[in-house]
């Protein structure tokens, strides 16, 4: 998803639970899940290199992860 607030927090959802329409475009595939990200979002990213990371510290969330006690971040750097 998106994600959350201004969309920088990751958000994983099965595939039941998200709707995919014409504002959200995969950007990669994650052990066979798919990647989305809101075009809006992504024009604020696509000249950066982005990183799906997990730490421990689960947020309140609707979030698949959240009930694992971790979650999702993303880190991103400019491409030079």
């Amino acid at each position: 998803s998106g994600g959350c607030c201004d969309g920088s927090a990751p958000l994983c959802f099965s595939k039941a639970e998200f709707y995919i329409d014409q504002s959200d475009i995969l950007i990669g595939e994650i052990e066979q899940s798919g990647f989305y990200m809101s075009r809006d979002q992504w024009k604020y990213c696509e000249n950066s290199s982005l990183t799906l990371d997990i730490m421990n510290g689960g947020p309140s969330s609707f979030s698949l992860e959240t009930s694992m006690g971790v979650r999702f971040s993303i880190k991103s750097h400019i491409l030079t």
